[in-house]
Order: structure tokens, then sequence, then C-alpha cells
């Protein structure tokens, strides 16, 4: 009798114990918590977009914590670690790099903006104006260096080696017709060659430094398809979460894009 006495006991403590820890749970049909998900950006263009972004996704349920870094390796770092979900600060040929370089499982999920390269000049207005043997300064780095050449290409004003994509360097050219001259001088210093040179293609950053407006000034700019749009990272793993689908519609929303188009007034455009 002792005995049985004791195995009810034992079962109705293990049944208040289960009881307990059920009662501690979220009912069945409680609401999710709203997913957080953090985002990793640069300061600047990027941290002030995004900020928009979030208000966006925050009338569709998700909530975003804008993460700042103030160099372009930490973004990759901390969402290969899981420290972030998402970063947005990259082109895909800069992420394309990392992955060869590092082996991060990182993807690009969808195009945010582009910062356009644009060929500028104070001698002509239009790139038909551009003489045989004309100089045109380009920066010699390489990524910016091959960009500057593939905007070359795209306006019809030299033909590139087949095959060569976006690592170009000038020894790429196939074909100059009009025996342009290229020059290839340091980015920063590209603004400050125009008085000496026909025409330059020069990094946005450094045309506004310049007192330049992309959409005003450049006689030629690169439009939203080119390859150095930038973009949208996340784990692999990630590339189908919800919550990343909810980022990419308030980045693509109107709203977002009404932004774009009348904070920066061309230095900065959407590229979806």
């Amino acid at each position: 009798m002792k005995k049985y006495i004791k195995q009810i006991a034992f079962a109705a403590i293990l049944t208040i114990a289960v009881a307990g820890v059920a009662g501690c749970g979220k009912p069945a049909d409680a609401p999710a918590a709203e997913k957080l998900l953090k985002v990793g950006v640069t300061a600047g263009p990027h941290a002030e977009v995004m900020d928009v972004v979030k208000k966006v996704a925050e009338k569709d349920g998700l909530k975003i914590q804008v993460v700042e870094f103030n160099d372009y390796v930490q973004p990759n770092v901390a969402l290969s670690q899981g420290d972030i979900n998402a970063n947005s600060f990259q082109h895909q040929p800069y992420l394309d790099n990392m992955v060869q370089d590092r082996k991060y499982d990182i993807v690009s999920v969808a195009k945010t903006v582009i910062f356009p390269m644009g060929v500028y000049s104070k001698k002509i207005k239009t790139l038909n104006e551009l003489k045989p043997g004309a100089i045109i300064a380009i920066p010699n780095d390489p990524t910016n260096g091959s960009r500057a050449l593939l905007l070359l290409e795209k306006q019809g004003l030299i033909k590139l080696k087949a095959g060569v994509g976006l690592k170009a360097t000038a020894a790429d050219i196939a074909e100059n017709p009009k025996n342009f001259k290229v020059k290839e001088l340091d980015a920063a210093q590209v603004p400050r060659s125009l008085e000496d040179v026909d025409a330059a293609a020069i990094n946005t950053n450094y045309a506004m430094t310049a007192g330049l407006i992309p959409n005003k000034d450049a006689i030629a700019m690169e439009d939203a398809n080119s390859p150095y749009a930038n973009i949208i990272a996340v784990k692999t793993k990630d590339k189908d979460d919800p919550a990343i689908a909810k980022l990419i519609k308030a980045y693509h929303s109107e709203e977002v894009k009404k932004y774009i188009d009348e904070h920066f007034k061309g230095s900065v455009t959407a590229a979806w």
C-alpha cells in the first residue's frame, strides 16, 4: 500500500510540474512576436536610405535595427558571423571578390542604389564632340579603372577584348577607332584633371566633392543596369527568409524611391 501511495504522489508531482511548464509557455494561438532584422550599412547615403526603409517595413510588421559601420570590411564579417541578418553597402563585384578571397557563404538578394560613374568635361558638351586623339582620364585602380572602361565601351568610344568582363585594363582595349589616349590617374585626382584632359570618367563621390552633379553635369552616365549597382546581401541559408522578402519589398517601395530621387538629386539613383 505504501508503495502504491508513493506512486500516486509521484504521478501527482509530475503532473503539476508538466502543467507548470506548459503554463509558462505561450498559448498555441498567441501571435508570434515581430521579427527584428539587423541590417548593416555604411555611414552616409546607405544609412540614410535604410532609415526610410525601416519606417516602411514597420508598416508591414517588420522591425529593422540599422547597424552602422565605418569601413567596407566589417559589414561582411559581421554578416558571416551572424551578428547581423543582412547588409546594404556594396556592389556585386566587391561581394564577389570578398566571397572568393574569404570564402564567405553570402549571396545577393536584391539591387538597391547606384552611385553612377559619369563622364565629365569642361571642353565639350557631348561625346560626339571628342576629336581623334582626345585624352580621356580614368581612375588607375583595378575596380574603378575597369568600371570606367566599361562605361566608355557602352558609349561606343572603344571596344574591349572579349571575355575580360569586370577585370578590364587599358591594355584590353581591342578597338579604338579615334585613337583616344586613356590617361590613368588616382581616382581622387581625376576631377582635378578636367582642365588638362578632354573628358574624364569620375566616381560619384569624387564628382560631388568637386562640385559636380551627376545627372546635371555628366555628359554620359551609368544606368541602373550597371553591374556596379549596390545590393542587399544575406547568408545563403537566409535568402528565402520571409523577413528578407519584407526587407526587399520595403526597399523597393515607391516611398523609398521618391526619397532617393528627391534627397540625392541624381547623385544616387534607384537601381531596381
